[in-house]
């Protein structure tokens, strides 16, 4: 399908909008909103504001209002298709309805089965021209976590590594302060941000002792913590607790003192026991879509990284690259060894970004 080159810079506007929601929507979607003239004039625009707030839509047709501007015939570029449901907010294609809206175009369909075409067919039954596609790769990019929980219940997990050209992640001596340069570790703090939940487990907890937080970017939200900590070792005066946030610990085994000691804590304590008193990880993937998160942001140790990548549980890799050689250390993952390279886990480059010194890469499974 063709569309015109007004229709793209109206779209490429909807999607710099919806960019501007990537900390505060979860766990709806990130959306965005222009309404405009035949003639390119914006009339109205806005984004997803935080969940049970004003969807995109909403914002732009109260933008145009505010203004005084009639949106009565125009066009609405929206990223996704208007919510078609009932929610804590009210179905966005019954108000583009109401507005007198002309044409509506959706960069994608909804991949919510309350959604799920149910918002197009509305606004086409109420006589209003409806297109879909532009900008569709780009739109799912904007919520590939989304994506995923609505199609498969489970949420889009990416894992985090800094190091060396010669892959190490930390010296022998488990010296890793730091590898990569501050405007790498600023950048990753961008990439916890976006995520609804940030995972690691208790073998970093005891070496490091770290806050696991969002610090070097403005975010009105924290990321939930989530921790793997199958015996129940996490620390009570971990500085991990000194952030005002959701915590939820998996564990495997029972210990009644310390389930009570960390749920007087604060914690919600999930027990998922697995093969050889480990953290089922397939359940906790499974749970983790319960929770209604989309991304899940991982910055944990060699065991666990390679745990996760061993069953298959890593959608997405974001390495921090520095121009370092530092002998034998610690590497990303302790991965099984192999005796053929047909058996290597195969990944695809889909990005690859200078960070200050550093090279970032984001890397996903070829199938």
């Amino acid at each position: 399908m063709a569309f015109s080159s007004n229709d793209i810079v109206q779209m490429h506007q909807a999607m710099a909008l919806a960019s501007q929601a990537m900390f505060i929507t979860s766990p709806n979607p990130r959306v965005g909103c222009v309404i405009a003239t035949a003639g390119g004039e914006i009339l109205g625009q806005g984004h997803t504001q935080a969940a049970g707030q004003a969807h995109a839509e909403i914002m732009a047709l109260n933008y145009a209002l505010s203004r005084g501007r009639e949106v009565s015939g125009a066009t609405a570029y929206v990223t996704l298709e208007p919510c078609a449901h009932q929610g804590r907010t009210g179905p966005c294609c019954d108000a583009l309805v109401k507005a007198g809206i002309g044409r509506v175009f959706a960069s994608v369909q909804d991949p919510n089965p309350q959604v799920a075409g149910q918002g197009l067919a509305r606004l086409q039954a109420a006589g209003i021209e409806v297109q879909t596609g532009l900008l569709e790769d780009e739109a799912r990019e904007m919520n590939i976590g989304f994506f995923k929980r609505m199609q498969h219940g489970t949420p889009w997990l990416r894992l985090k590594t800094a190091q060396s050209l010669d892959g190490q992640t930390a010296l022998n001596n488990g010296a890793s302060q730091w590898i990569t340069s501050q405007a790498a570790r600023d950048d990753g703090h961008r990439w916890r941000a976006r995520a609804c939940a940030v995972l690691s487990g208790i073998g970093t907890v005891l070496q490091d002792d770290p806050l696991l937080n969002v610090r070097a970017v403005d975010t009105p939200r924290q990321p939930d913590l989530l921790l793997i900590d199958s015996r129940l070792q996490t620390p009570l005066n971990a500085r991990l607790w000194q952030e005002k946030r959701r915590v939820v610990v998996f564990h495997a085994l029972r210990d009644v003192d310390r389930e009570t000691a960390l749920t007087a804590q604060g914690a919600a304590l999930v027990c998922l026991p697995g093969p050889g008193d480990k953290v089922d990880l397939h359940a906790m993937v499974q749970h983790l879509g319960q929770l209604n998160y989309n991304e899940v942001h991982v910055e944990a140790g060699h065991k666990l990284n390679g745990s996760l990548l061993n069953a298959g549980l890593i959608d997405e890799l974001l390495v921090y690259l520095a121009p370092l050689l530092t002998g034998p250390g610690h590497s990303m993952a302790a991965l099984p060894q192999l005796t053929d390279l047909t058996d290597a886990q195969a990944w695809q480059f889909s990005q690859s970004s200078q960070i200050g010194a550093d090279l970032r890469l984001l890397l996903r499974r070829t199938c």
